[in-house]
């Protein structure tokens, strides 16, 4: 079972920019995704990357946020544009040791290996 550390959050202005990143102990070429949690609030999906590379937002944050992955790093990102404090949560990297995903809404459940998470937090 892979094991999973994300780093990259911290604190941020509305409107800023942060880029998470999740490296993998074993290769990357799984379904993998992420997903964020704020206080008081169910846990959203984001969105999730299978093999070789397909890529599934959640409405929530298409068109500012953008997943990709270093496989020979073993590391997948996301990329977090136009922040605002809606977006302030803990984020998770997740895994699934399967190639293919459920859509991000249908994600959570079929994750077996999660990380600590990593807080963002977006001040107005």
């Amino acid at each position: 079972q892979a094991q999973l550390m994300e780093s990259g959050g911290g604190s941020v202005q509305a409107g800023g920019s942060l880029r998470l990143s999740c490296v993998a102990s074993k290769f990357v070429n799984f379904c993998m995704g992420w997903s964020r949690q704020a206080p008081g609030k169910e846990r959203e999906g984001l969105g999730v990357i299978d093999y070789p590379t397909r890529i599934f937002y959640a409405d929530s944050v298409k068109g500012r946020f953008t997943i990709s992955k270093d496989s020979n790093k073993n590391t997948v990102f996301l990329e977090m544009n136009n922040l605002t404090v809606e977006d302030s949560a803990m984020y998770y990297c997740a895994a699934r040791p399967y190639a293919t995903c459920p859509p991000p809404d249908r994600a959570l459940a079929a994750f077996d290996t999660w990380g600590q998470g990593t807080q963002v937090t977006v001040s107005s």
